[in-house]
């Protein structure tokens, strides 16, 4: 297949995908999908409005009684299906994703790809699991158990710089659980999401399962969040965006997830395997050109390894070869559009004024002039209280700081709003037990930065929202817990009665 397929023959129908098809928008507005590696426009499309909204919420509503009635073995066998179908899919899926967002083709499908479809066979199997508190006689007189029953309509906004990842994330511990979907995925990365959902039709899942509204989000996404017949609103995206979400849900009563940013702090101690860490710098904070909530921003480093680290990450970033998305052989691609690159440039020129650009920190020229490309950065001598330390840049961009104690390291780390993810590099168990402990984050890596498994929880503290996303723990989130408690005795008049009426039977 050609690597720049024709999504606008591909899409004809429209951008919308609401009970089993693809529909046009009904909003004035239209948006364009460019390629950031060129700065082309790939694929026109009419935005969805309110009106998208309350069709696909109505497509959710009919759909849920069957989908949440029929058995979780049931379920199970349908995602399997699909699985297999995106299986097949899966050299299209990662074209799509490294068109509409400038990945290498070697990210998206070794990485973005793969692990989507993971994540699928790993609920299909989850749907069989739903578990609650063992059956029994908790008060002595009654039996008690606990039903996981599914919410109802799913409202989910996922954001741009994972969109395959985020929309599986989205979609699967919902409709896993029993509860049907509308999605809202970015305007500037509609594509895999629709080809997901298109997937799970072609498996067999019933129309309205997981609908796609493909909008804005003051339009289409403020909606979709204060919908009355939208019972949960899950959202991953910016913690300024994140509060706006929260507002909206909250007039509404609605269970909320939020996924928000992240400063992920990457502590390096004295005794650390040096070269060890300082690869893992260098692919922490590049992964996804450094678009990514969780990538390392913030290097602290014990003093004594502090040059030696600070030489070998320049080093290592002034090897990595930028160029064409679907060029194997590149490393990085562009920022996910031109906005994004001057959004990061202008960080990185600030931060001139108070600390040492190492390397990188400019916009490439010659061939790769048109795109969206920023030069891998690392920064020195920025204070602690800096915007380059403090605030989520979110482009290739590495500061890296000194310390001197542990008890300093662990402090540094833990001095930024956020609480996604960290990690910690020593060779020595109780240094590493200490940080796992203390780093306040929700995940946190010993020796390695930025791997996940669909087994294992996603999610963060603070600043970086609650709830989680991916493995078991996830059906926290989608699904409500019922207490059915029995009598057992046959009593008429229980003892318990005359604390209203009567008095104790003798």
């Amino acid at each position: 297949m050609d690597q720049r397929f024709d999504v606008t023959e591909r899409f004809a129908d429209g951008a919308q995908y609401i009970a089993g098809r693809l529909r046009q928008g009904g909003s004035e507005g239209t948006h364009q999908v460019v390629d950031p590696a060129t700065g082309e426009q790939v694929f026109g499309y009419r935005l969805a409005g309110a009106a998208d909204v309350d069709t696909a919420v109505a497509a959710a509503e009919a759909a849920f009684p069957a989908w949440a009635g029929a058995t979780p073995g049931e379920r199970s066998d349908a995602m399997h299906r699909f699985a297999a179908v995106l299986t097949e899919r899966a050299d299209d899926l990662a074209h799509a994703e490294s068109l509409q967002c400038g990945k290498p083709i070697k990210l998206s499908t070794e990485f973005d790809v793969p692990g989507s479809i993971d994540n699928v066979s790993f609920f299909a199997g989850a749907a069989r699991q739903l578990e609650g508190k063992a059956a029994a006689e908790y008060s002595g007189d009654h039996t008690s158990y606990i039903r996981r029953e599914p919410i109802g309509v799913i409202g989910s906004i996922a954001p741009w710089n994972y969109p395959l990842q985020m929309a599986a994330w989205k979609v699967l511990p919902a409709i896993a659980a029993g509860n049907t979907i509308v999605l809202k995925p970015a305007e500037l990365t509609p594509l895999t999401s629709l080809m997901f959902a298109q997937a799970a039709t072609e498996a067999g899942l019933p129309d309205g399962v997981i609908n796609v509204v493909s909008g804005t989000g003051p339009e289409a996404g403020e909606w979709l969040v204060s919908h009355p017949a939208v019972a949960m609103t899950s959202f991953t995206g910016s913690t300024a965006v994140g509060r706006r979400v929260a507002e909206l849900a909250t007039s509404t009563v609605k269970r909320i997830h939020l996924e928000l940013g992240g400063k992920a702090p990457f502590v390096v101690f004295d005794d650390a395997d040096l070269e060890a860490a300082a690869h893992g710098a260098v692919a922490g904070a590049l992964i996804n050109s450094g678009q990514d909530c969780t990538a390392a921003t913030r290097a602290y480093v014990q003093r004594p390894l502090y040059d030696a680290f600070v030489a070998a990450v320049a080093d290592l970033m002034a090897s990595v070869r930028l160029g064409d998305p679907f060029d194997p052989h590149t490393d990085l691609g562009p920022l996910v559009s031109h906005a994004q690159r001057d959004r990061v440039a202008g960080f990185v020129d600030r931060a001139r004024g108070y600390a040492t650009v190492v390397t990188g920190g400019e916009i490439p020229g010659g061939d790769l002039a048109k795109g969206a490309y920023y030069r891998p950065t690392l920064i020195t001598g920025a204070p602690q209280d800096s915007e380059i330390v403090q605030s989520e840049i979110f482009g290739p961009v590495l500061a890296v700081v000194p310390f001197d104690s542990d008890d300093e390291g662990i402090a540094l780390a833990n001095d930024t709003p956020y609480g996604l993810a960290a990690s910690a590099w020593s060779r020595d168990v109780y240094r590493t037990g200490r940080a796992s402990r203390e780093l306040r984050a929700g995940c946190v890596w010993i020796n390695d930065h930025i791997p996940i498994i669909s087994e294992m929880p996603h999610g963060g503290v603070r600043a970086s929202g609650f709830g989680k996303d991916m493995s078991a723990y996830s059906f926290e989130e989608y699904t409500q817990v019922k207490h059915v408690m029995f009598d057992n005795t046959a009593v008429v008049r229980k003892d318990w009665h005359r604390t209203v009426f009567g008095d104790r039977q003798t």
